[in-house]
């Protein structure tokens, strides 16, 4: 009984969200379709709003190579990062050393 109530009250959640609705306009779609597509998943994946498999894939290769070029640029800055902080520590101590010679006192 309980496996039964939950099931309507899925269904009713389907309907109220409008997932019934556009469900059956793509079904209605396809089935009206005079030359039937060769793949009905992508059908209606496309109408659904998705990506079609060659969009989909397309947007793979593109994430990867933004993925390869991001892990360079991050590469890069991390050597950057260092570089800075070794020039910013030879700089003190350079500074340092100057300031340290400016305290001696000068022998005649």
């Amino acid at each position: 009984m309980e496996k039964e109530a939950k099931k309507e009250a899925f269904r009713k959640y389907l309907e109220s969200s409008g997932v019934l609705d556009a469900l059956t306009k793509v079904l209605v779609a396809l089935y009206e379709q005079n030359d039937k597509p060769s793949s009905a998943v992508e059908f209606v994946q496309q109408k659904l709003g998705g990506p079609s498999l060659s969009e989909y894939e397309k947007l793979q290769a593109e994430m990867s190579e933004l993925q390869i070029r991001y892990n360079e640029l991050l590469t890069l800055h991390q050597e950057k990062c260092t570089q800075l902080e070794e020039l910013k520590s030879s700089h003190t101590v350079a500074s340092s050393n100057e300031n340290a010679e400016r305290e001696l006192p000068k022998e005649n």
